[in-house]
């Protein structure tokens, strides 16, 4: 069967909406099941009338309808994914390894960010439930999102830190066990006052490694100091006030183990500003290795995640979840990786 073309030779140019797997099909010269058939693979259809229904799906920028292979197959093939902060390196390399994760899987992905609010974290799972996602992996700021989703049978793997152990399949790193090797580490340097800058010790994040400094501090028999540990806000401003307040000569520690890479760069930014060299009058280590973090001369020695990795094991297991949603919850334990630059010395 022919095709009518206008002027600039593609059928695309005679629809103006989107096109339809009928104008596939009647383009390409077969019923709407053969089409069917070929786009999706499923069902025997000729090579050369499959290669003839491809072309012509190419030629009119054929899209799948994913709502109505929903409503049909009663399988969504799209997943959610919630991040806090796509500005911050971290949630954006976590994001694209699901993202990778997903697409080899045959899934598209629904992205959402919250800023860190636990309203806005509710709000886009109120969206996931509209859009009928098959799953969502999720870095929670609290219980509420996980309970939502779970309420509305939609399977929730939370990723970096955990508020429903319990109830919840997640993918984490053992925080205690990398912040303690940081200050074991500047402590065989000889460095006795040591200052933590963290933003939050109720999430397992902050609790963890605030717990991990603790432990590496008790275990040398050193004194804990509240004065070094050191509340310092949510972003790079609020860490670069209160770093330039502690860095004073007075009460100087010789070292700084910054919890996260955002903390880690006010602290950074307030050396500098006091005219403070690194590592020679301070040593600075962060938890999360920014990409900054290699440009920058000394360059900084930090706690590495693989996000990528965390990504791709959350999907993983998401999967395993959709696949067995009966199974009791599990949490999937990533190692992390101490990269060493010259931001520390001797004392």
């Amino acid at each position: 069967m022919g095709r009518r073309v206008n002027g600039d030779g593609s059928a695309a140019a005679e629809l103006k909406r989107r096109a339809t797997i009928k104008d596939v099909a009647t383009a390409a010269g077969v019923s709407r099941s053969t089409a069917s058939r070929a786009l999706t693979g499923r069902g025997y259809v000729a090579t050369d009338v499959r290669e003839r229904v491809l072309a012509a799906a190419d030629d009119l920028r054929y899209v799948p309808d994913a709502t109505a292979r929903y409503l049909k197959q009663q399988v969504s093939l799209s997943l959610g994914v919630l991040v806090s902060d796509l500005r911050n390196s971290f949630y954006a390399r976590l994001a694209a390894g699901v993202g990778q994760a997903a697409r080899t899987q045959g899934y598209s992905l629904v992205l959402a960010e919250d800023g860190g609010s636990a309203e806005a974290q509710v709000e886009a799972a109120e969206t996931f439930v509209a859009t009928r996602v098959a799953g969502v992996v999720v870095t929670p700021v609290s219980a509420d999102v996980t309970t939502y989703l779970s309420r509305h049978r939609i399977p929730v793997i939370e990723v970096d830190r955990q508020f429903a152990a319990d109830a919840c399949d997640a993918v984490v790193v053992d925080n205690h066990r990398a912040s303690s090797q940081v200050i074991a580490e500047l402590i065989g340097l000889g460095h006795r006052r040591i200052a933590l800058f963290i933003d939050e010790t109720t999430w397992t994040t902050g609790r963890d490694r605030h717990a991990g400094y603790q432990a590496a501090l008790t275990a040398a028999g050193i004194a804990l100091d509240a004065d070094l540990v050191v509340s310092s806000g949510w972003d790079v401003d609020a860490s670069r006030a209160a770093a330039v307040a502690l860095l004073r000569p007075s009460s100087r520690p010789t070292a700084v183990f910054a919890a996260n890479n955002v903390l880690a760069e006010g602290v950074w930014r307030a050396a500098n500003d006091l005219g403070l060299r690194i590592p020679d009058d301070l040593s600075l280590v962060s938890f999360d290795d920014a990409p900054w973090m290699s440009l920058v001369t000394p360059g900084l020695t930090a706690v590495a995640q693989d996000e990528a990795a965390l990504g791709h094991a959350a999907v993983r297991r998401l999967l395993e979840r959709i696949a067995d949603p009966d199974a009791g919850p599990e949490t999937v334990m990533m190692p992390t990786q101490i990269v060493h630059r010259q931001s520390t010395r001797a004392v």
